[in-house]
C-alpha cells in the first residue's frame, strides 16, 4: 500500500489560506486546526473585554485586538485569542501581532484544556508577553498568569468578581464584575 505524505504548511502558506476561509483556524505549525465554536455567554464575556479595554487605552499607545490578529508562539504556531493588546505600530494589512503584552482568553466549554495548559507554554515562548488572563465562563472568575521578564516563570493569581484586575503593563485596571457585566450563570446542574 502507498501513502502519499503531506508536506507541513509554511506560516506564511497558512495565513494566505486562512484570510480566505469563512471559518477561523489556528496553525499548529504544520497544519490548519479548526476553532470550535462558543455560545452566547462566551460572546457577551468576550464584547465585555473589548468594551473595557476600548474605553480604557483610548487615545494610549497601546491598542486591543483580536479575535482576528494572531500571535505566533512556538516556532510557525499561530493562536487567536479573544482578545490582545500590543503597543506596537504597525500597518492595518498585518496578520500576525507584534510585540503582544496582555493576552485574553476566554474559556469555552470545550477549550478548557487548550487554554490551560498549551497555551500557557505557547504564550510562555513569546518573549514580549507580560500577562495572560483566562476567563471562565461558568462563574465569575479570572486565572492571571503574569510575569516580569520573558525568561521569568509566571505567577499565578485568581481574581473573582469582587477583586480588579490590574494591568500595568498597559498602565490599566478593570474591575473583574465588569467583565461579567449582563452575563448570567445559571445553576451549575443544569449545565
Amino acid at each position: 500500500m502507498t501513502v502519499a505524505l503531506q508536506r507541513p504548511w509554511t506560516l506564511e502558506q497558512f495565513l494566505r489560506w486562512a484570510g480566505a476561509q469563512d471559518g477561523r483556524y489556528e496553525f499548529d505549525g504544520e497544519r490548519p486546526v479548526a476553532m470550535t465554536g462558543g455560545n452566547a455567554r462566551h460572546s457577551r464575556v468576550t464584547g465585555n473585554i473589548h468594551a473595557a479595554l476600548r474605553a480604557r487605552l483610548r487615545g494610549a499607545p497601546c491598542q486591543a485586538y483580536g479575535p482576528d490578529l494572531g500571535v505566533r508562539t512556538i516556532g510557525s504556531k499561530v493562536r487567536y485569542p479573544d482578545a490582545l493588546v500590543t503597543c506596537a505600530p504597525f500597518p492595518d494589512t498585518v496578520q500576525i501581532a507584534p510585540d503582544v503584552r496582555v493576552i485574553f482568553e476566554v474559556v469555552g466549554p470545550s477549550s478548557g484544556q487548550t487554554d490551560r495548559i498549551e497555551k500557557v507554554r505557547e504564550y510562555a515562548a513569546v518573549p514580549s508577553v507580560r500577562r495572560y488572563i483566562i476567563v471562565e465562563t461558568r462563574s465569575a472568575g479570572l486565572l492571571v498568569l503574569h510575569r516580569t521578564g520573558a525568561d521569568e516563570p509566571w505567577t499565578a493569581t485568581a481574581l473573582t468578581a469582587d477583586d480588579t484586575l490590574a494591568l500595568p503593563e498597559i498602565g490599566i485596571e478593570i474591575p473583574v464584575s465588569e467583565i461579567y457585566e449582563t452575563v448570567d450563570f445559571p445553576d451549575p446542574a443544569a449545565e
